[in-house]
């Protein structure tokens, strides 16, 4: 029975394992892979889905199709993955090419003509499938820093095609292009009281395991005195050969007694479970220090596909006359390892350091829907807002909504409305549901029906009514009036909003309405003149930026332009 049992597990592992192509695919640039961010790393509200090639701080490198393939979806944002090309393959898979600083000429023809069609920078492109057919090795862009990317690079994906869950580019044999000779680096261990009754260390609080670096290179941590059920998070991160950042991990797994306990791997997960890393890490530890440890345990269950397949929650139930040897390790793509040993043994001794609860008369079930309503300000809770039942706080004074404070995240949205039948219709138009702190006052999209302004927001904190009357700015521009521009490839400005931020930007050269990139990072908004609509001699320019309340501003000026640079000379 036993070797029936064992070859089971065997067998399904086996199976479960994808065998993902190894030499179909080729790079996607001809450059070492020195990663700026390897799949999986923690981020802000989001697993990282790719692989950032690190291009030296250099826009403007070639990016090449991975495989034959056509383009199946084209993004152009002025956020987000910028300046985006998906390639459908015939093996099932997309990779997707992101931050790009431009597209291939005729992938950008297409682009321009679409952009041009709907007068619109941000598009978002579904050509028919083999309307733009790619081959392996095709040149199908310029690397970038477009959209939401914080220094140049290329964020590269594997998808599969169907179901659209994101795969460690690694596994297609990426790999074999990198070197890594490095194990991950340990910076902090955790360990938490999770049951009521639970004590660690005579703390009824989450405490920091002192660790020391032992001459075979493993972690012994400190002896753990503790009762009921606990459990561990890691603070960990990798470093590549020739990488100067470091980088996310691969895999950790627990080992309790020697027998295998909880564990997840960074290979694959679906693109839409992102934001449940906010339940995956110590949040409430990350707001208050910008730390980031990941939980080796689960409180409440949860359909995060990393984790949700474990056969144990990770808790330690710790009883009377035991002692409990842990083992955890740490492990990046390439096999390098490293370890924490530990143990941990009863104690009944009570805790000198108490973690009171706050209770309110509003307790939160995650699972439910709740309605709460003050002062005519209303708040509905969804279920599953939240990934853990709490007592929230929930106040309404003076017109502002006190709800709770943001180290409690949330998964989906909250909606926030107030009435606002008290407003006039001129004042209305520029009224918006701002959550603000001492330091900073908030945007949030907000919507009137029925006499109140309903507001969806993903974060806990303060909110009350604001107006913003104030028109966004437009300034700097890279000529003065009346200049010749004819050695110029394009023109530029600066533009910038102070509160609800740019909603719309549109301009016209001699009537004509003409394209105009934005790039939000730099506040820079420019137009090729190879887009052809330039005229020969005096050119008229009127560009109007529009916030996201309808206050707008338009600028006006004049240049002057020649297909013939001598004339410029003769018009002095």
């Amino acid at each position: 029975m036993r070797l029936f049992v064992l070859f089971f597990l065997f067998t399904t592992a086996l199976f479960a394992q994808q065998p993902y192509p190894q030499d179909y695919f080729r790079s996607p640039m001809d450059i070492p892979i020195h990663p700026s961010g390897t799949f999986g790393e923690l981020r802000t509200n989001h697993f990282h889905s790719g692989l950032d090639f690190r291009t030296e701080q250099k826009e403007g490198l070639p990016v090449f199709a991975a495989a034959d393939g056509y383009v199946s979806r084209i993004r152009v944002s002025s956020y987000g993955y910028g300046t985006a090309l998906y390639i459908d393959h015939p093996n099932g898979y997309t990779t997707l090419y992101a931050h790009l600083q431009k597209y291939s000429p005729r992938i950008d023809a297409y682009v321009r003509a679409k952009q041009y069609e709907k007068k619109t920078f941000d598009i978002e492109i579904f050509p028919p499938a083999g309307e733009i057919k790619i081959t392996k090795g095709e040149l199908i862009g310029s690397s970038g820093n477009s959209g939401g990317s914080g220094g140049p690079h290329l964020h590269f994906e594997y998808r599969d095609t169907k179901t659209e869950w994101v795969i460690n580019p690694l596994l297609f044999g990426l790999d074999k292009k990198m070197q890594d000779t490095k194990a991950p680096t340990i910076s902090g261990l955790m360990v938490y009281p999770v049951s009521d009754d639970a004590v660690t260390n005579e703390s009824a609080k989450p405490m920091l395991v002192g660790l020391k670096l032992q001459g075979d290179g493993t972690y012994l941590a400190d002896k753990i005195a503790a009762r009921g059920k606990i459990g561990f998070s890691i603070s960990t991160s990798d470093k590549s050969t020739g990488s100067v950042g470091s980088n996310g991990i691969y895999k950790i797994e627990t080992f309790y007694n020697g027998s295998p306990g909880f564990n997840f791997i960074f290979s694959t997960f679906a693109f839409n479970e992102s934001r449940f890393i906010n339940n995956f890490i110590d949040y409430t530890r990350f707001y208050n220090t910008g730390q980031r440890f990941q939980k080796l345990f689960v409180k409440t269950p949860y359909s995060l596909s990393l984790v949700k397949n474990n056969t144990s929650n990770g808790q330690l139930d710790i009883t009377p006359g035991e002692v409990k040897n842990y083992r955890i390790e740490v492990t990046d793509f390439h096999g390098n390892k490293s370890i924490i040993n530990g143990s941990i043994e009863y104690s009944d001794k009570p805790a000198a350091v108490a973690n009171p609860k706050r209770i309110t008369p509003y307790f939160v079930k995650a699972g439910n829907d709740h309605n709460y309503t003050k002062n005519n300000v209303s708040v509905f809770i969804p279920a599953n807002a939240f990934y853990e039942d709490f007592y929230m706080d929930f106040d309404v004074k003076d017109s502002i909504l006190y709800l709770h404070n943001a180290t409690v995240p949330v998964h989906t949205t909250v909606s926030v409305s107030f009435n606002v039948n008290h407003l006039s219709k001129e004042v209305l138009k520029k009224t918006f549901i701002a959550g603000f702190t001492d330091k900073k006052i908030s945007y949030n999209s907000s919507v009137i029906e029925d006499g109140r302004l309903t507001a969806k927001v993903k974060t806990l904190g303060n909110f009350k009514l604001a107006q913003d009357t104030i028109a966004p700015k437009i300034y700097s521009p890279s000529f003065a009036e009346g200049k010749w521009l004819t050695k110029n490839q394009m023109f530029s400005m600066k533009i910038s909003d102070n509160l609800s931020g740019i909603a719309t930007i549109d301009a016209w050269l001699n009537g004509k309405w003409i394209l105009m990139h934005y790039d939000y990072k730099t506040k820079n908004i420019f137009h090729n003149f190879s887009d052809g609509i330039v005229a020969e001699g005096r050119n008229d320019l009127k560009v109007t930026v529009t916030d996201s309340v309808g206050n707008s501003t338009t600028f006006e000026t004049h240049f002057f332009r020649t297909q013939n640079p001598a004339s410029v000379e003769n018009n002095k």
